[in-house]
């Protein structure tokens, strides 16, 4: 069995952590990387020591960003009788690449999965309950996976906003069943937004 020095074990271990990241691909990014020069490794040394430091999580509507305040949060840039409610920060770049919302977003902590020990309570949605008891919000928009998951938590989402009387929506037309926002186009997700429902 090959045994490779120890600090290329551990980079190719870390490596591997990322999704969709084998043993293979692993071995093929830690070898490119020691033929990178010093300068770009350092670059990368710095930057990922830095990351968690330099990369906000806004305090209200949980994007992430590189400064305060929010962008996202700006009344005077963006609809504030809008929220698009999503499962992941990540999910916002997806919706905002499309051109199409201009409203006001709030990322839940995650999707409801029994399985992954993941219940309500994880989802903050007193935080969320607070947000909309103190706004103007007229339209709620529940953009999350066409998965399980995804719908069970906009089916929980929809009975604890009801009390509120603000129109529900969810992302429609273009939404294979089973997909992530992750994988969805722009313009699939665009039509997506223009075409979303009443649930």
């Amino acid at each position: 069995m090959v045994k490779y020095p120890e600090p290329l074990q551990k980079l190719i271990a870390i490596l591997r952590k990322l999704p969709g990241v084998g043993k293979k691909t692993a071995e093929r990014y830690a070898f490119q990387m020691i033929s990178w020069s010093q300068a770009d490794l350092q670059d990368l040394s710095s930057l990922l020591s830095n990351l968690k430091k330099d990369i906000l999580e806004c305090e209200t509507c949980g994007a992430l960003i590189s400064e305060t305040p929010c962008n996202y949060c700006d009344s005077k840039k963006r609809n504030s009788s809008s929220l698009c409610i999503v499962s992941s920060a990540k999910d916002i770049f997806s919706i905002e690449s499309t051109g199409i919302y201009n409203g006001f977003y709030h990322v839940v902590s995650g999707l409801l999965s029994p399985l992954d020990d993941f219940g309500p309570e994880k989802l903050d949605f007193n935080k969320l309950k607070r947000r909309i008891e103190n706004s103007s919000i007229k339209e709620i928009i529940l953009a999350f996976d066409s998965t399980i998951e995804g719908d069970a938590t906009a089916l929980f989402l929809k009975r604890e906003i009801e009390s509120e009387g603000i129109i529900t929506s969810r992302l429609a037309l273009g939404m294979p069943l089973g997909s992530t926002l992750d994988y969805v186009d722009e313009g699939t997700l665009s039509q997506a937004l223009l075409a979303r429902l009443p649930i």
